[in-house]
């Protein structure tokens, strides 16, 4: 998933925004050609693996992009596109019909309202093929000559593996018979739209502030921000945990908790400590934050100790 913050690479300046999203525009269609044919290559196989392979395909021809563009932030959006056609195929292959029609729909309206969300909230904030993730840019400088190998494997197939995993938890309520609709899955909708809600309205009071502040070190700590550190991981960690309670709901399939939870570490451990150095990098009194606000936990902020 790409950072809300981005800094500008070393890339064409003569690639414009608009050209640069039809580059875009290109790589995802592209793929999910190479997606679909790797569907009609695999025809009677189980539909997990055959959207596994066509996962990895897409994600082989997004790079094949990133390498040409000189760009790995092509990859961004694939975090949050490509749950959404592997949950209308699983919702379409043969098994998807024994699937409970009312839990079945309301998982893919979810997983399209956030998926549709977080890319068009990922394509605002993108400047083009001159902008790349920071992250991407480091990780550029200390591979140097190894950076394409490190980000097909660390950029680009293992957050495919990942995203897959966490996906994972919705196949029990798109394909196979299941229970009855009840309270849990009434439970479920509410995590799962209550995170996708929580993620866009920390996204937009972020995007507000940035194109409104006077002052370049100043931080965000009004609203859902003024509560944790980081509201859009919250929304985003709890979005996968919904998937799993609706998951859950149609018929219980224990290993599928390897998602939500291995997504909840991804966050925990790496991108909040990554995030939270970067903070300290830029603005020392984020230490003081750390101390005050917590990184999840939504809490009304508190009181710096007396001196």
């Amino acid at each position: 998933m790409s950072d809300p913050s981005h800094i500008p690479s070393a890339g064409d300046p003569r690639h414009t925004r608009g050209r640069s999203l039809a580059w875009l525009a290109a790589a995802y269609l592209a793929s999910l050609i190479g997606a679909a044919l790797t569907v009609m290559a695999l025809p009677g196989r189980d539909p997990l693996w055959v959207a596994l392979a066509a996962d990895a395909m897409a994600t082989v021809v997004v790079f094949c992009f990133s390498l040409a563009l000189d760009n790995s932030s092509m990859y961004d959006p694939f975090w949050s596109v490509a749950p959404i056609p592997i949950a209308l195929y699983w919702a379409m292959a043969p098994g998807g019909a024994e699937a409970v029609a009312l839990r079945q729909s309301l998982v893919v309206i979810l997983v399209a309202a956030w998926g549709l969300r977080l890319t068009a909230n990922q394509l605002v904030r993108w400047h083009g093929l001159g902008d790349e993730d920071y992250r991407y840019v480091d990780i550029r400088r200390k591979t140097g000559r190894f950076y394409w190998p490190a980000s097909f494997v660390g950029l680009h197939l293992f957050p495919t593996g990942w995203v897959f995993l966490g996906l994972l938890a919705a196949w029990p309520a798109l394909s196979g018979p299941g229970r009855p609709p009840g309270w849990l899955d009434a439970l479920g909708v509410a995590v799962t739209a209550g995170a996708i809600a929580l993620e866009a309205v920390s996204d937009l009071q972020l995007r507000r502030f940035m194109s409104s502040r006077r002052e370049r070190g100043a931080m965000l700590d009004t609203g859902l921000w003024g509560w944790c550190r980081h509201p859009n991981y919250l929304g985003e960690m709890g979005f996968w945990w919904g998937l799993w309670i609706l998951g859950f709901a149609a018929r219980p399939a224990w290993w599928t908790l390897a998602g939500p939870l291995s997504i909840t570490a991804l966050f925990v451990f790496i991108s909040v400590p990554m995030k939270d150095r970067r903070m300290l990098m830029n603005h020392p009194e984020w230490a003081g934050r750390m101390k005050q606000i917590p990184a999840f936990l939504p809490l009304p902020r508190r009181a710096s100790p007396r001196r």
